[in-house]
């Protein structure tokens, strides 16, 4: 077949405006055309993933299925690819294809690598790179039927690392993010037995519901309908003896202070001596606008309350409108619940919103020896009484013993988000919101079900040797059987610590003590420091929400925003800036959220509660949500952010001197061999400047078609040799076009 170079440069053109369909899938066929027809091949899009996980005792058998959807009018042949998750030490693989077994094999890192390189090379794409330095399963697929569907299933089975009780299971999810559309339907499910018992259960990337039958079995699970996965699937668990696991993961780069995150967890059964004794008080709006529906929920909610009480709690009620009604003078046994559930019933709504008074009432007389949990429900304003929320906040202040826990329910959306926020942060609770169309009742029993049964009310954490700073949430809020702490944090120091933990269990102090190592260097874990990022901005803008914007506050929400690329209600324009890496960006990009932070936001309304909710994700944050815009990208522990068409690390500051590499060059190949860690960087496209131990900039061949880094060519084979030795851009593209139809 011969070309015009006029047809040819059409047909280059034609490609050039192709959607971006990149080979990255954690399982992806990659076509191969027939010889007899040149026609572009597209990509085949995945209508479902499942995925089903067993741990025993940290024996890891992974099952995939997988169905591959083929849009075009010829039957195909693929070659599958499964990347490894990174040091897995595989045991066992078998794959099958519409339930007949197929053959493959396992290449190991440096074959893998090669594979890699190949399809980067012929297809004009470095998308595969995030995958340099791990192994891949590799099969062929035959064939696949036009307009059809073929289905694989794959298993393989790995034995997990345990590193001081900790164990973490990695199944490469991430890949999908590139298939043209979005997935039907993802689901991982995971199964754990443990001989040890199972304590912090944790995925730092997705988020999870945890099933824990008893103190040896556990159930997670995943579930998304029409999504395009972004990141690896992560999975982490503790192991241990004590009554209180503690375990520390930590990120260190060379030469500056650590992050680290702690998990303390109890297990999910405890001996009844063990229970923390608490107080309960219901503290019910009955004001005219709770009439109806909402009035009738929220008297569910008490009654789920009332017959899920511990059998030493004691408990009150109290209803507020204008005036405020107790149903006992003095707090009632948990065995007194027949006479508390007819005073529910006869709750009424009528009248104003006295909040104050019904919050002075609620912590009077609060037991300084066991936890006073106020469950705080209202649909209004304040309207009777003292109605200034400043004023309100300093009276509760004033009156508040240290046992206290504030758990503040906002039904509706006009409601005070400023006070339900601040009693709940101040007094170690969480603020939730009721939205128009949700059920109170749902959301008061979850949380309490959470909440139910206190382990360690009061704590404190001694860090011994090691110097931490920046530490989030604060206050620590009490640790409750079922649940866990995740503390995030930097440290400064290195080496083996005692970390101390107190707290009080029925008016005793009980105290925990661990050996930790904080390390000098530690290049795993690289999600930590966004967790800790994304904590901190959302106290730093807690703190413009309360108090106004403040210069060094509004600098240190720009710094973190720009270098994480933390997208909230009140920094998604940030990293929008232009130029933001360059100091006059950076000055711009300041005194816009300064202006902005000077206009005092609406404490109530539909907005004010979506705002709310958002700080109160980011505060409370235990996934290291990363941006996906078109022009940011999270990679690890980096942030790029797309520039004149290159991929920058935030890190980077214009001007600072680089080392040049041409994309898909003998010297790139040969980095990347040699620095395995920089492939999921290169990854991003073919301009890209990252800052590691030195900065490094990948540049375009300037003899080849150049495309945005949102549409990078592809073509549709891999391991095809190049030929021609001429380096004109014609022959250059004419290899190209050899490649797309050979």
């Amino acid at each position: 077949m011969k070309f015009f170079p006029s047809l040819l440069v059409a047909l280059v053109l034609a490609v050039m405006l192709l959607p971006s369909r990149s080979a990255r899938a954690d399982g992806v066929i990659i076509p191969h055309p027939p010889p007899e027809k040149p026609i572009i091949v597209p990509f085949l899009d995945i209508k479902y993933h499942r995925v089903k996980v067993t741990i025993d005792n940290q024996v890891a058998t992974t099952r995939i299925d997988q169905v591959f959807i083929n849009d075009s009018d010829l039957e195909l042949e693929g070659t599958y690819i499964f990347p490894l998750p990174s040091d897995a030490a595989i045991s066992n693989f078998t794959m099958y294809v519409d339930g007949k077994p197929l053959s493959g094999q396992v290449l190991d890192k440096d074959k893998a690598r090669r594979i890699y390189e190949d399809i980067v090379r012929s297809r004009q794409d470095p998308a595969l790179l995030e995958y340099v330095g791990r192994g891949a399963f590799q099969a062929r697929v035959f064939p696949i039927p036009a307009h059809g569907e073929k289905r694989i299933e794959l298993e393989y089975s790995q034995v997990l690392a345990q590193d001081k009780g900790l164990v973490r299971y990695l199944y490469p999810l991430n890949t999908e993010r590139f298939s043209p559309r979005p997935l039907r339907e993802v689901t991982i499910n995971v199964d754990i037995t443990s001989k040890e018992a199972i304590k912090a259960i944790y995925s730092p990337s997705h988020e999870v519901a945890i099933s824990r039958p008893d103190d040896h079995h556990a159930k997670v699970s995943y579930e998304a309908s029409n999504v395009q996965p972004q990141k690896d699937f992560e999975l982490i668990y503790t192991m241990s003896k004590q009554e209180l696991g503690l375990n520390i993961l930590t990120h260190r780069s060379e030469g500056e202070d650590g992050y680290f995150l702690l998990l303390v967890a109890p297990g999910s059964e405890v001996e009844e001596e063990q229970v923390v004794a608490k107080d309960v008080v219901m503290v019910i709006d009955t004001s005219g606008s709770m009439k109806g529906e909402k009035l009738t929920q929220a008297k569910e909610a008490l009654r789920f309350v009332l017959s899920h009480l511990n059998a030493e709690d004691r408990f009150n009620i109290i209803a507020f409108n204008t005036t405020i009604e107790s149903y006992a003078q003095e707090l009632r046994s948990a065995q007194e619940t027949t006479r508390a559930l007819e005073f529910v019933a006869s709750l009424a709504a009528a009248g104003g919103t006295n909040i104050n008074d019904a919050l002075l009432r609620a912590i009077a007389k609060a037991d300084p020896e066991r936890p006073h949990i106020v469950l705080f429900l209202t649909d209004g304003l304040p309207t009777s009484g003292v109605t200034d929320a400043k004023k309100i906040l300093a009276n509760v202040a004033e009156a508040a013993g240290p046992t206290a826990r504030i758990f503040a329910f906002g039904v509706g959306d006009d409601v005070n988000t400023l006070l339900l926020d601040a009693l709940a942060q101040a007094y170690g609770g969480v603020s939730r919101y009721v939205r128009p169309g949700e059920r109170v009742d749902e959301e008061v029993s979850q949380l309490y079900t959470q909440i139910q049964t206190p382990v360690l009310s009061g704590l404190e954490l001694d860090f011994g040797d090691i110097k931490v700073s920046d530490i989030y949430p604060r206050p620590f809020p009490d640790l409750f059987l079922g649940s866990q702490l995740v503390v995030a944090g930097r440290y400064q120091g290195s080496g083996q610590t005692r970390i101390t933990l107190r707290g009080q269990v029925n008016g005793k102090t009980q105290t925990y003590k661990y050996i930790q190592n904080f390390p000098k260097e530690a290049e795993e874990n690289d999600f930590v420091p966004r967790l800790w990022a994304l904590r901190k901005v959302g106290y730093l803008l807690e703190q413009i929400r309360w108090g106004g914007p403040q210069r060094q506050v509004v600098d240190e929400i720009v710094e973190l925003a720009t270098r994480y690329g933390i997208v909230t209600p009140y920094t998604s324009f940030l990293v929008e800036e232009p130029h933001i890496l360059t100091p006059e960006g950076r000055r711009k990009a300041q005194e816009d959220l300064y202006g902005r932070a000077m206009t005092p936001a609406p404490v109530s309304g539909s907005g004010a509660v979506e705002k709310s909710e958002a700080l109160q994700g980011l505060r409370e944050s235990t996934v290291a949500a990363e941006p996906s815009t078109k022009s940011i990208k999270a990679v690890g522990a980096k942030t790029f952010i797309l520039e004149d068409g290159i991929w920058k690390d935030t890190t980077y500051r214009p001007g600072e001197k680089t080392k040049k590499l041409v994309f898909g060059s003998e010297d790139y190949f040969e980095i990347l061999s040699q620095r395995p860690d920089l492939g999921r960087y290169f990854a991003l496209g073919d301009k890209v400047i990252v800052v590691d131990s030195q900065a490094y900039e990948v540049v375009a061949d300037g003899s080849s078609p150049q495309l945005e880094p949102s549409a990078t060519p592809t073509a549709p084979d891999i391991g095809l040799n190049q030929e021609g030795s001429e380096d004109s851009l014609l022959s250059r593209l004419w290899r190209w076009v050899r490649h797309l139809f050979h």
